[in-house]
């Protein structure tokens, strides 16, 4: 029997090892093709990402298609998470809310319960002040991103007008008279007025150098430098430009003049552009943010509302609750403090008591004490008399003795 049920035993292991060994086997070989499947998922978005995002590719626009809806699709995840994550967060504070209502619902003059109200209000506020900050941070963090794109398409735009600019002043003076039409519209949809004025300007004047050439241009510029614009410049410029004439000179003067104020204004108007169009995005984007935090908030605000008067009764409730406990406290501590006190007068009472008694026992000692003294001194007074009649006795005998003799 003992070898039946030893044998019984080692079967029972054997079973047992082979199917931990079989377990172990499907393990292995659902790892071994989980990193597979991982490698060839990797493959094939490596491969998709090569043929959407290769330009040379003949199927570009159907990819670019495809591209802008991944990237809308990205944005939308992005947007349902913070999302979710603000409902959450807002659910939250709704349940502690929900809970402090049912606490308040049942009243208890204890401090305990007066503790849990206050630890409970407490974590309520700490959760809305923890979602206010996270929302300032989050928003702060736009206004830095916002302002990143603002310089960066003001880099952008200044190298498009740079651009443009430039062009317009390789063109000849025939060219850009054949083309002002399209140009002024251009300008006039897009720029200030004042960018406009500046550029009808070099259309009608021939360009940065009024007609001139590179050369001439530059000599009057360095004579009238040199001069610091006054008109004496005007004999030695003479000197530098052969084949122009005072009269040219004087109005390549006053053609620089207009052109120095054209261009100072059409600095200055940009600059008011563009600060009015950031001022203008900071205003939106505020405005947006601002916008999302009352639609969150708004359905919790009507909420709040209609359940305000019955919550502000809830909590009066609960604050006379705690002055009631405090009112009762205070008169406990009162009737111990009297408690104590009448002790206090007891215990004084009893030791008067017991001092007069101690009194009264020392002068009752004091007068047994002072008869005793008198007592013992009459005795011995008596003594005293006794022994002088003794001796007046014995002295009497012997002069009756003495005079018998």
């Amino acid at each position: 029997q003992n070898d039946s049920c030893s044998s019984t035993a080692g079967a029972g292991r054997q079973f047992q090892n082979r199917k931990m060994k079989a377990e172990q086997a499907k393990k292995v070989e659902f790892i071994r093709t989980a990193e597979k499947l991982k490698t060839q998922l990797a493959n094939i978005e490596k491969d998709k990402n090569g043929h959407l995002y290769n330009r040379k590719s003949d199927f570009r626009v159907e990819y670019s298609i495809l591209e802008e809806l991944e990237h809308s699709m990205t944005v939308r995840r992005k947007k349902l998470k913070v999302k979710a994550k603000i409902l959450q967060q807002l659910s939250k504070i709704q349940n502690n809310v929900k809970k402090l209502q049912q606490q308040l619902k049942d009243v208890k003059p204890t401090p305990e319960f007066v503790d849990k109200l206050k630890a409970m209000m407490e974590e309520v506020e700490n959760a809305i002040n923890a979602f206010k900050e996270e929302q300032r941070q989050i928003y702060e963090q736009l206004l830095k991103e916002e302002k990143t794109v603002i310089n960066e398409l003001s880099v952008f735009e200044r190298k498009v007008e740079q651009w443009a600019l430039g062009s317009s002043t390789t063109e000849k003076v025939l060219k850009l008279s054949s083309g002002r039409v399209s140009v002024d519209k251009t300008l006039g949809n897009h720029l200030p007025a004042e960018v406009v004025e500046f550029e009808r300007f070099l259309q009608r004047t021939g360009g940065r150098q009024g007609g001139w050439d590179d050369y001439d241009h530059q000599n009057f510029l360095k004579v009238r430098t040199k001069h610091k614009g006054r008109l004496s410049y005007v004999d030695e410029a003479l000197e530098y430009l052969s084949g122009r004439t005072k009269e040219d000179i004087e109005q390549h003067d006053k053609w620089y003049q207009e052109f120095l104020i054209l261009r100072e204004r059409k600095k200055e108007s940009i600059k008011k552009w563009k600060e009015k169009q950031r001022q203008e995005k900071e205003e939106n984007l505020k405005e947006k943010a601002e916008k999302m935090l009352k639609e969150a908030w708004l359905q919790r605000e009507e909420a709040q509302k209609q359940k305000a008067a019955e919550e502000r009764k809830r909590q009066q409730a609960a604050i006379e609750a705690w002055k009631k406990q405090k009112a009762i406290a205070f008169a406990m501590e009162q009737a111990s403090q009297l408690k104590l006190e009448e002790e206090k007068e007891k215990k004084q009472q009893k030791e008067r008591q017991r001092q007069c008694h101690v009194k009264l026992l020392l002068e009752r000692y004091t007068l047994q004490k002072k008869e005793k003294e008198e007592l013992e001194k009459l005795e011995k007074e008596k003594r005293e008399e006794a022994k002088k009649e003794e001796r007046k006795r014995i002295a009497a005998e012997e002069i009756t003795k003495f005079q018998e003799r």
